[in-house]
């Protein structure tokens, strides 16, 4: 799908046919837009199958006149999904008349743009778009990163009570999420610190300090994921104790129970066969074998109370 999109004031429009400093966004294009898109932007093909490549790697490349920026950005794929949150390529091709962005799926960070919660965006100022392409796409780690450690906060409090590994499996998910989320992250500083060197943003200063500022906001997101990662190993390891002890405590007061109910058990068994028994003929038998169960469970259930084996 493409979209045509050019500022107008304050406000975001919506072209039919893409006409100079306009933005055009491509999401999951087919072989036709593919080529469509080709031919209005005039740079190589690679340029726009590369976003749609799940394995690509940030960095820049530059040919015929365009440039093209790869990153990753946060994605998310459902509560019920293997995997929670993801990273995904995005693309941005700059040329001397439009800028392109191509993803093969929605992500949040572009639908951010598009609803208008970008303040000062402008298309014709390609550079400044770009860069606020990036410091989106480092704020949606950090939003993301937030709700994976409030994921986390909800199961630490199911795990003290569990007895299954299903919040384990949970905490799994998010382990899983946080080591693409570092991955991705240190890419993109790795691509920001090559774009600092680079004479693409060095024109007017609000963009380096600008630039600056995104590269702030990507280390801060590493060092958080690090912490939560390293936080969560070890909150799993601590959980799966908890939860082999909670299955012992579990399984001692099953055993305490069973042998307090085996006493009654055994002396009505006793009195049960067909032998002569003591007081088989007295019409109190009835009463002294109940009472008798009820000391000897008793006298149990006291025994294994000041163990605390019970």
């Amino acid at each position: 799908m493409i979209t045509i999109y050019k500022t107008n004031g304050v406000a975001l429009g919506t072209l039919i046919e893409p006409i100079q400093n306009s933005w055009i966004n491509v999401v999951d294009p087919s072989a036709e837009e593919i080529t469509q898109l080709q031919e209005t932007l005039n740079v190589p093909q690679d340029f726009i199958t590369y976003p749609l490549d799940q394995n690509e790697m940030p960095r820049v490349e530059k040919e015929d006149g365009a440039t093209l920026i790869m990153l990753r950005v946060p994605s998310f794929q459902g509560e019920g999904a293997d995997i929670p949150y993801i990273t995904v390529p995005l693309g941005i091709i700059l040329t001397d008349r439009y800028i392109a962005t191509i993803c093969r799926v929605e992500t949040n960070v572009i639908q951010a743009i598009v609803l208008g919660r970008v303040r000062g965006l402008s298309t014709g100022k390609r550079n400044r778009f770009i860069l606020q392409i990036l410091l989106m796409t480092a704020n949606r780690f950090l939003y993301d990163l937030r709700e994976i450690n409030k994921a986390v906060d909800t199961l630490e409090d199911r795990l003290q009570h569990s007895l299954q590994n299903r919040e384990l499996l949970e905490l799994l998910k998010c382990q899983k999420s946080l080591t693409y989320f570092t991955t991705a992250l240190k890419s993109n500083e790795v691509l920001l610190h090559h774009l600092q060197r680079s004479q693409l943003f060095q024109q007017y200063p609000d963009d380096q300090e600008l630039l600056d500022d995104v590269l702030t906001e990507v280390q801060q997101a590493i060092e958080m994921t690090s912490i939560a990662s390293n936080i969560l190993s070890q909150m799993m390891d601590a959980f799966a104790s908890i939860i082999s002890n909670n299955l012992n405590v579990v399984m001692k007061v099953l055993a305490s129970l069973t042998i307090v109910l085996s006493l009654p058990t055994m002396i009505a068994s006793f009195y049960g066969m067909n032998v002569g028994l003591p007081l088989q003929d007295d019409p109190m038998a009835f009463v002294f074998t109940v009472v008798t169960s009820l000391v000897a469970s008793g006298i149990a259930l006291f025994f294994l109370w000041r163990k605390h084996w019970l």
